[in-house]
């Protein structure tokens, strides 16, 4: 009897689910922000949440195209999130977009309200669906400057909840200059001050340790107080960096291919399926209080059948495509003309083929696994999708 129901086990097809990706962030596996005015506030801390219990307030607030809010704090503080598939490295064209808070007052400059974040971004080397693979930072338009400061470490202090405040005896908004203390590796030290705006905790109240530790790239300051009367004007650093452009601006975009090593060395990666954003600027602007980046979403433009260069020019996807796998082989319907490349999980090869007909169908044995189908038909772009169990 054991026999034979092994073998009909064994005589049961693979079945083949093909699923419809989403541009969009999929899941949120991270949220640790640093000490600011809106955190516990964007999103809402609710009196005995947990960790789990921000992260999923996060994903609800940013993922799939909700577009909520979500704070990053001083700096250091960050975000991980994921897509459902492979986002492609497409050489000299953008990838995905972060869309953020930021906003001109004074376009001409592209001043105004800038909170830089770095971005950082992982390819899932082992398949296992988890961010524990070698993350790699976009290289933005700082990144090789003098001013910006690699291996920066900070240090925040949890507050006494009986601290006696400090306001400032000229700005009545600054209720107590020396709320949350900060040192870093260089020597020097700070504050995380209160405003008026915003009397909640600044400290994570889900998070029970006495300090918060962050290290990453620091940029050099952005903010400038033009009047003396504590309203700064944040100028935007030309490109690559997180809540530093309004969304609507090209240079909101980011290209895999600015990604480097540890050493500054560029990497060749064939897509992304992971990003870290971290407020890569230690600054106190006055009446706005810390610089913090701000979070609303994610797109990849690809899966969209977008694909957009540095001059912006885009293309539109390839109408009433189709493709699909069943019983060994691969059908490929209205994709005539198009050059075919089926890649595993790790971003390896299995197959390439031209498409030779409306309705192609290929003998291609594949086990069980993931699988992506880029098809490219001149400078239009289609990715598939196929989880094979």
């Amino acid at each position: 009897m054991r026999k034979l129901l092994l073998l009909q086990i064994l005589l049961i097809p693979f079945c083949v689910s093909i699923q419809a990706q989403s541009p969009y962030i999929h899941k949120v596996f991270e949220y640790r922000p640093a000490p600011g005015q809106w955190v516990n506030k964007l999103p809402e801390y609710e009196t005995g949440d947990t960790h789990e219990d921000m992260i999923l307030k996060v994903e609800e607030a940013i993922a799939g195209d909700e577009k909520g809010l979500v704070t990053l704090g001083a700096y250091g503080g960050y975000i991980v999130f994921g897509f459902d598939h492979l986002v492609e490295n497409r050489p000299g064209k953008y990838d995905f977009k972060i869309w953020g808070n930021a906003y001109y007052s004074n376009p001409a400059l592209a001043a105004g309200s800038s909170e830089p974040g770095i971005v950082m971004v992982s390819y899932d080397a082992n398949g296992n669906g988890i961010p524990d693979d070698p993350w790699y930072e976009l290289a933005g338009s700082e990144y090789y400057k003098p001013q910006t400061i690699k291996n920066y470490e900070i240090t925040y202090y949890k507050p006494d909840p009986d601290k006696v405040p400090t306001p400032h005896p000229t700005f009545s908004f600054l209720t107590d200059t020396s709320y949350i203390k900060w040192t870093d590796n260089r020597g020097a030290t700070g504050y995380v001050a209160r405003i008026l705006f915003h009397q909640q905790h600044y400290y994570p109240q889900w998070i029970n340790e006495g300090t918060l530790v962050y290290e990453g790239t620091k940029l050099a300051n952005n903010g400038v107080d033009e009047t003396g009367n504590g309203l700064f004007i944040q100028y935007a650093y030309p490109w690559g960096y997180a809540d530093n452009h309004p969304n609507d601006n090209i240079r909101s975009n980011f290209d895999i291919g600015w990604a480097v090593d540890a050493q500054g060395n560029k990497v060749d990666l064939p897509g992304i399926h992971f990003v870290k954003v971290y407020t890569g600027v230690n600054q106190y602007c006055g009446l706005w209080g810390e610089t913090s980046t701000e979070i609303m979403g994610a797109e990849d433009f690809h899966i969209q059948g977008i694909d957009i260069d540095v001059l912006g020019v885009k293309t539109e996807m390839l109408p009433n495509a189709r493709a699909y796998y069943a019983q060994g082989r691969l059908h490929l319907e209205n994709l005539e003309g198009c050059y075919g490349t089926l890649f595993n999980i790790n971003g390896q090869i299995v197959n390439s083929f031209q498409i030779t007909s409306s309705n192609d169908i290929r003998e291609i044995n594949l086990v069980s696994g993931a699988y992506f189908l880029k098809v490219q038909k001149q400078n239009t772009i289609k990715m598939f999708k196929f989880v094979i169990y």
